[in-house]
Formats: structure tokens, C-alpha cells, sequence
């Protein structure tokens, strides 16, 4: 498993990070051979969110339960979460208040003293960054929380609260997966006149985080679209499953690897957030997490995923 410094943090963290979205209703032998197994590819980064589960902190309670962590198991593990969405509607909030109890509610629900990285949920259009950044630095002074970030917002949301917190803005989780780029397709097509592929969706947010110093979460990395099923094995995408078939054999691995490696790949260092329950795909996608594709073979993928390179 290949792993780096977050950057902004003392944290050492692999490039593929278990989701844990999809937990509330498992027993807690699955919960523990899940994490388990993750743990044994390498796999030491947790993903969570208040809003996981059937009630609010679900997932993160009935992970706690399964696993009873340790101090010292806990010291192993990268633990994110999640805050900023109400379901009760559903709305955003990132008011100091809800921020507050929103924490507050994640430590008790993971039984845990200290959350690794908070990310506020999907942009907040009320947002007032001066009440992110008095939440922030408050769990920051009181060691609750480590390290911030955000999921889902553009160079200028995030510019907005940089402006405010104090805190570096270590990640921000966005979709992408081959047949869901924009984030890469559109730079690849920049100013092609009445290429649909060219038109900018989101200014440019790769080469920002690489600029500021932000790991790019990759959420979704195995579904063709918005949860619209995947697109390994579909019959939906006959060339680009050949194609990766072809180098699933060559190199020796399972065709979800390549999905992984595919992302991993790219230079702004990535991290895979993978959000299976199933214990052999947590094997099989870990190990494209340092699997060397070439640029010809990274292209190759990507043209067969149906977008141009000009």
C-alpha cells in the first residue's frame, strides 16, 4: 500500500481509504472482518459521516460497537468524519452551533477522544466562514479535532473560508471515478470550441489542490455516474471494460484494481475512497494502490471511457 504525508498534518496516509457508509446493518463479526481486512491491505484511513446510517451517527456508533477499539488500535487508525448536512429537509448548516454538536455527537458515537480530519459536508450556500472558523479552531484548541477539510466545494468556496480559518484545508472529497471526470476531462480539452467535454464544470479544482497543498478524496470511484450502478462488467461500457481486462491480465491483478490504479496514478496524489461491504473488493481494489500504469495505458483508459483527447 502505498502511503504519503497528508500534507498539512503529521499524518501518514495510504492512497486508498475504506468508506464505511454502508455498515449500519451489519453484524459486528462483518463490521470487524471489513475493517480487518482493510487493515491488512494497508488500509488505516476511515471514512465516516454523521448523516451514515438509519439515525444520525449510525455507522460511526455501530462501528464503535463492532470494533471496541483500544487506545492503542485507535492510534492506528486515520478516523474522518463528516458534518454540515441535515437530513430533516435536507439543508446544510454550517453554523457553530450545529458544527458543535454535530462533533460532539461523532466522538460519543465513535467512542473516541479526537476525530483525525473533520470535512464539512457539501457546501453550505448560508455559510458564514467566520462561524466555521470559530468552530474550527475551538475543536482545534481543545484537541478534539486534528485536521479540516471540506467535500464537494470549488476553488472559490474553499478560497471563501481560507480567507476565515486559521487551520490549512487538508483534503477535499469530490466524485471521480473513469467514467465520472469532469474533474480531469475538461482540463484535457481546455478552449476546444464545440467539444461539450471542454466546457468547465469546475474551475479547474485538481490543479488548485495541487497548488494549496489539498488531497483530492475520490468518492465513488467505481460507479459510472451520480450511484447509477457501476460501470466494471456493465454491459453499458464494452470498450472500456476490454480495455481494462486487457491490463487486469497483464498486470496480474482483478479489473477493480485497474479502477483504482487509474486514479492513484494521477500526480496530485489521490486518495480512493472505497465505499464496498464486501471484503474480497477491498482486497482486489487495494491492490492498484501503487500499480505502475504507464501514461499510454493511463490514456488509453480514458479515451475508452468515451472522452476525447484532442
Amino acid at each position: 500500500m502505498k502511503t504519503f504525508t497528508l500534507p498539512g498534518t503529521k499524518i501518514t496516509a495510504p492512497n486508498v481509504v475504506l468508506g464505511l457508509m454502508r455498515i449500519q446493518e451489519k453484524t459486528d463479526e462483518e463490521v470487524r472482518t471489513l475493517v480487518r481486512t482493510a487493515i491488512d491491505a494497508g488500509i488505516t484511513f476511515l471514512d465516516h459521516a454523521d448523516i451514515y446510517g438509519s439515525e444520525p451517527h449510525g455507522c460511526e456508533r455501530r462501528f464503535a460497537e463492532a470494533m471496541r477499539l483500544s487506545p492503542a488500535e485507535r492510534e492506528q487508525l486515520v478516523i474522518q468524519t463528516k458534518a454540515g448536512i441535515v437530513t430533516d429537509g435536507p439543508y446544510f448548516d454550517f453554523s457553530y452551533e450545529h458544527l458543535m454538536e454535530t462533533v460532539h455527537g461523532s466522538l460519543k458515537a465513535l467512542d473516541t477522544d479526537y476525530i483525525d480530519i473533520l470535512l464539512l459536508h457539501r457546501p453550505d450556500a448560508l455559510v458564514e466562514p467566520e462561524e466555521v472558523a470559530r468552530a474550527f479552531d475551538d475543536l482545534a484548541e481543545a484537541g478534539k479535532v486534528r485536521a479540516f477539510g471540506v467535500s464537494n466545494h470549488t476553488p472559490r468556496q474553499i478560497d471563501l473560508l481560507r480567507r476565515y480559518v486559521r487551520q490549512p484545508i487538508v483534503a477535499n472529497q469530490a466524485q471521480l471515478s473513469i467514467t465520472h471526470a469532469p474533474l480531469i476531462a475538461q482540463g484535457v480539452a481546455a478552449n476546444m470550441q464545440g467539444l461539450e467535454q471542454s466546457v468547465s464544470r469546475d474551475d479547474g479544482l485538481v490543479d488548485y489542490c495541487r497548488l494549496h497543498d489539498i488531497t483530492l478524496q475520490a468518492w465513488s470511484p467505481f460507479q459510472a455516474g451520480f450511484f447509477d450502478g457501476p460501470f466494471l462488467g456493465s454491459p453499458r461500457f464494452p470498450e472500456l471494460n476490454a480495455v481494462i481486462d486487457r491490463l487486469a491480465a497483464k498486470y496480474g491483478v482483478p479489473p477493480i484494481a485497474i479502477a483504482t490504479a487509474w486514479i492513484t496514478r494521477h500526480p496530485a496524489r489521490m486518495q480512493v475512497v472505497i465505499g464496498t461491504t464486501t471484503p474480497e473488493r477491498v482486497t482486489a481494489a487495494a491492490q492498484g494502490s501503487d500499480l505502475p500504469l504507464t501514461r499510454p495505458e493511463w490514456y488509453e483508459v480514458f479515451r475508452a471511457a468515451g472522452y476525447t483527447v484532442p
